[in-house]
């Protein structure tokens, strides 16, 4: 599957930073409309999407939370 990084809007994370730090993006309305939330790179809006479930993506949250890492 591949996303049109136009046809939806790219929200970044409340932890990414505008001098280079952890940049990640996500789409919330594409995680409402299909259940699949798409992850990319702020830094590379054309580069490659990774595509989790919503349960998946949770599950990552959770994991990136926790002290586990």
């Amino acid at each position: 599957m591949t996303m049109n990084s136009l046809a939806i809007l790219w929200v970044k994370s409340s932890h990414s930073t505008d001098n280079g730090g952890t940049c990640v993006e996500w789409a919330p309305s594409n995680v409402t409309a299909t259940g699949i939330v798409p992850v990319r790179d702020s830094k590379r809006p054309t580069g490659p999407v990774l595509m989790f479930s919503a349960d998946a993506f949770a599950g990552l949250v959770r994991l990136a939370r926790s002290s586990a890492l």
